[in-house]
């Protein structure tokens, strides 16, 4: 039977509370998200994210000691699992058009529906 190192991670969003004096909650928004000063800020356990492996290797203790081990994508992270099926995805939609040889309005009043 074989060892691995496995690391996995999750993120664990920060959170801050600032008052800012605007004239709509817009500009205080855009005041809020322009602020780089995050001194104070809190860690939010709560809403932690999901936990995803981000490195394998054989061996006990292994980590960064040597070639890293494949990791199928069902391991990573969902969000960027969902990015690269929407990649995927589009490329699919592409595809259809391509050797139907439809004419561009035709492939316009299809893509929508698609």
């Amino acid at each position: 039977m074989k060892t691995y190192t496995i690391e996995t991670t999750y993120r664990v969003p920060n959170y801050r509370q600032r008052t800012h004096s605007t004239d709509t909650v817009e500009d205080a928004c855009r005041l809020a998200i322009a602020d780089e000063d995050w001194t104070g800020a809190l860690p939010d356990f709560e809403t932690a994210g999901e936990t995803y492996v981000t490195g394998a290797w054989e061996g006990a203790d292994a980590a960064y000691s040597g070639p890293a081990v494949e990791v199928s994508e069902a391991f990573g992270e969902t969000v960027d699992r969902k990015a690269e099926l929407f990649v995927d995805l589009v490329a699919l939609l592409r595809e259809p058009a391509q050797p139907m040889g439809i004419s561009e309005h035709a492939f316009m009043t299809w893509l929508p529906r698609a």
